[in-house]
């Protein structure tokens, strides 16, 4: 296979070729890190590249495979780590000066899994700073670039993950969601993202550990690969309370071998707007195209949208608070380092008063009730993910954004208007390419579903990828 071939094949393919001995680890590390280390100025999606131990550990794995030795389902296939994740022995900076040299002496449970599974690190990926906003520049990393067009963003704050997925830099990455950061940079850049269930992977980074909102999730080209991504990285850990809810009866499939028919039963809830009132029409037109050819096959859908709280208020209750009480105390000392966006929710956080934040929790539980009594008559949620495609690259998150030529609001309650209320509520929700603008830009598609649906949103998700193919769209990077 050529180099470009070897990047952009999927880690189910690439698992396959390899136990045939057509491929070796070492090959496709060469690849792979080669085109990391080539494309790096032009579109900055690394935080750090791992080169040395990341060929190391591809020798290993081809001489435990000529070995013929057990070999677990990820051996000697390529990953990264956003830059928010704990790796052992690798920088974890948060995007941030603060962190500038922290170097965490454990794994994040997700990450030691992927290891155990003979995957191999090959570096962090970069994100906002402390992912705090759905574009991915910070001081300390710089500006990352969307690889279907150098001038947009490829969204945030999984940005480069999404930018290190499309551009074929490693088929899979770790990506984590505390708004809509997996889905929304899987819709800039024409991947696959997936938020799970509340407690199906555990994070147990997460300073409020019972109230969270960040999850963490798997970035692939195909469905197939992200299943398999979630099946690793899945189940209990002991630093996160919520992983010991999760049934074992619901664990994901690592591959759907269902066709549509399966799905001719299903009741299937179209949503074009979520609490916006502007969509870009070509966004629109692609996502209800997709939605249409689920119609054709069979598939049962309603237009109807669940009757929720807008859910901008609340998330950024959580969102200004939480900023405020974990970062407020570094402002002497890095105050002239920190994002100016950053530092905007830091002081609005400052403002807010406990019966502000006592509120948003009663509203986050009014609102998980909502959408689970939605899903007691719908089996599936469908939206856009993003009322638009990538923004433009220098786009200020405090700015109102445009739709349509006019001005419809800020980012969080008009261009992802579809994402935060499934962070408030626990539910999964995946991001799948759907089609590209006229500008070739990725136009994402979200199906949502009830708690520990991953299984069947995945079979989903694959049965459109079916009749809509999308991995062998590439970026002209």
């Amino acid at each position: 296979m050529g180099t470009n071939d070897l990047c952009f094949t999927s880690a189910v393919d690439l698992i396959s070729r390899m136990k045939k001995h057509e491929i070796s680890p070492v090959e496709l590390m060469d690849a792979v890190l080669g085109r990391a280390e080539r494309l790096q100025t032009h579109l900055n999606a690394f935080a750090t590249l791992c080169c040395d131990d990341a060929l190391k550990a591809a020798r290993t794995a081809e001489k435990q495979l000529m070995e013929k030795k057990e070999l677990g389902a990820l051996h000697g296939i390529p990953f990264s780590v956003k830059d928010l994740l704990w790796t052992k022995g690798v920088a974890t900076t948060f995007g941030s000066y603060i962190f500038k040299d922290n170097i965490p002496a454990a794994d994040a449970p997700s990450v030691r899994r992927l290891k155990e599974a003979g995957g191999i690190l090959i570096g962090k990926t970069t994100t906002s700073e402390f992912g705090h906003k759905a574009l991915t520049d910070s001081p300390l990393l710089g500006i990352t670039r969307n690889p279907w067009n150098p001038d947009r963003t490829p969204g945030g704050s999984s940005g480069g993950a999404g930018t290190a997925v499309a551009a074929g830099l490693a088929p899979l990455a770790v990506g984590t969601d505390g708004g809509g950061s997996v889905r929304i940079p899987a819709s800039c850049t024409g991947i696959v993202g997936l938020k799970p269930t509340l407690g199906m992977i555990p994070h147990p980074q997460s300073p409020d550990l019972f109230g969270n909102l960040s999850y963490v999730g798997p970035m692939t080209r195909t469905v197939a690969d992200t299943a398999l991504m979630l099946a690793v990285m899945a189940g209990s850990d002991e630093g996160d309370p919520h992983t010991y809810a999760k049934p074992k009866s619901t664990h994901p499939l690592t591959h759907s071998s269902e066709t549509i028919e399966a799905f001719k039963d299903r009741k299937i809830a179209w949503c074009a707007r979520l609490g916006n009132r502007q969509v870009d029409k070509e966004t629109l037109a692609i996502t209800e195209s997709a939605v249409n050819l689920l119609a054709d096959v069979g598939c049962r859908i309603e237009k109807t949208c669940p009757q929720i709280e807008s859910s901008e208020k609340i998330f950024l209750a959580f969102y200004y608070s939480g900023f405020a009480t974990r970062l407020g105390s570094y402002l002497d000392k890095y105050g002239d380092k920190i994002d100016p966006t950053l530092l905007d929710a830091i002081e609005k956080g400052r403002h807010l008063k406990a019966t502000d934040l006592q509120r948003a929790i009663y509203d986050r539980s009014r609102v998980f009730q909502q959408v689970q009594l939605f899903f007691k008559r719908y089996d599936f949620l469908i939206t856009p993910t993003l009322s638009t495609p990538a923004l433009p690259l220098n786009h200020n998150a405090l700015k109102p954004i445009e739709v349509n030529g006019k001005t419809a609001g800020g980012m969080r309650g008009a261009w992802y208007p579809y994402t935060h209320p499934f962070n408030l509520a626990g539910n999964p929700a995946i991001s799948i390419p759907c089609g590209w603008t006229q500008e070739n830009l990725p136009v994402g598609l979200q199906i949502v579903g009830p708690w520990f649906s991953e299984g069947a949103i995945l079979k989903l998700a694959a049965c459109f990828e079916a009749i809509n193919p999308w991995a062998d769209c590439i970026p002209a990077v």
